[in-house]
């Protein structure tokens, strides 16, 4: 019995040997599968042209931030700013406009639409009238022909008409460089203000249209979704120096990469901080045919963009009835 009893002890102590040596082996294998993950995260162009390296993406978003404290969202929101900064560095209004009163008739004129449309159909409107004053005397059923093709045209028509008499009436013609005072004029909100504001004025502002409101609760920045409570929780994430920046890098990424239907999440540069990665297309080849604009190789909204965007290789619009 003693003897059998040895030689039973060192069977006990065989079996945790064996679990000593298999225990590394799994502590190893997601080592390997975390480590590609960093590299997108850190380098957002690379990301965006090697699309191969975005893939483990999903494995660093597996974690959705919820309950994040405030500094985490604070530093998160900021850096995927930073990073689509840089991929988008020439990011600008896409509405064609020369004066503030071109860009507050082109951005009402934008509700329902394109910005590609509104500039084929603008230039014919600021040819025939260039001033708030001929606007404002101007024909409306001749002025809805000229519209027609944004859509909704006899109540864009009444809009701009009648922004242009309250321009010409009571601030002398000229666009005014308060918010205050912008949303007095008819068909006028803050959005459209803050359009105008950030970019005929120079003042900051948050832009809160569709694909805004889309992205920012995509990244867990708010769940709100009244666009004045997102402006606000948005806004307090950022310095107001970014807000203006801030907005156009959002949408242009809203309009190339993160669609509202078919985001091509495997092409996208900030995957790794995407608590939504995987709700869209994931493989990288499947996701490059998502891209769009100069992303997807294929021409811009505006007819008369910026030089910076035509250095970067986008291109310009086709004029109305150009095929």
């Amino acid at each position: 019995m003693k003897k059998a009893a040895k030689k039973t002890a060192p069977a006990k102590k065989a079996a945790p040997a064996k679990a000593k040596q298999q225990a590394p082996a799994k502590q190893q294998a997601p080592a390997k599968k975390q480590a590609p993950a960093k590299k997108p995260a850190v380098a957002p162009q690379k990301a965006s042209a090697a699309v191969k390296g975005v893939a483990p993406a999903k494995t660093v978003a597996a974690k959705p931030p919820r309950g994040e404290s405030r500094t985490a969202l604070v530093r998160r929101a900021r850096r995927i700013n930073r990073e689509l900064a840089e991929v988008y560095p020439y990011a600008h209004p896409e509405l064609d406009f020369e004066n503030p009163f071109q860009l507050v008739v082109a951005t009402v004129l934008s509700a329902q639409t394109t910005d590609l449309r509104v500039n084929q159909t603008t230039p014919a409107l600021f040819a025939k009238y260039p001033t708030p004053e001929d606007l404002a005397a101007a024909n409306p059923e001749e002025v809805e022909e000229i519209l027609r093709p944004t859509g909704f045209f006899r109540a864009k028509t009444k809009s701009v008409i009648g922004l242009s008499k309250a321009l010409a009436e009571d601030f002398g013609g000229e666009v005014p460089g308060r918010l205050e005072d912008l949303v007095k004029l008819p068909g006028v909100g803050r959005k459209t203000a803050f359009v105008v504001l950030g970019n005929a004025f120079g003042r900051p502002g948050i832009t809160v249209d569709t694909h805004f409101q889309r992205l920012v609760r995509r990244w867990q920045w708010t769940e709100e979704t009244d666009p004045d409570k997102i402006e606000a929780a948005v806004g307090a994430l950022f310095p107001k120096s970014d807000w203006t920046d801030l907005s156009h890098h959002v949408i242009w990424h809203g309009r190339r990469i993160c669609h509202a239907r078919k985001p091509a999440c495997g092409a996208c540069p900030i995957a790794p901080l995407c608590p939504a990665y995987g709700e869209g297309e994931t493989d990288p080849e499947k996701a490059k045919k998502l891209l769009k604009y100069e992303k997807g190789g294929f021409p811009g909204q505006r007819l008369n963009p910026p030089r910076a965007y035509l250095d970067a290789g986008g291109k310009a619009a086709p004029p109305l009835g150009s095929g």
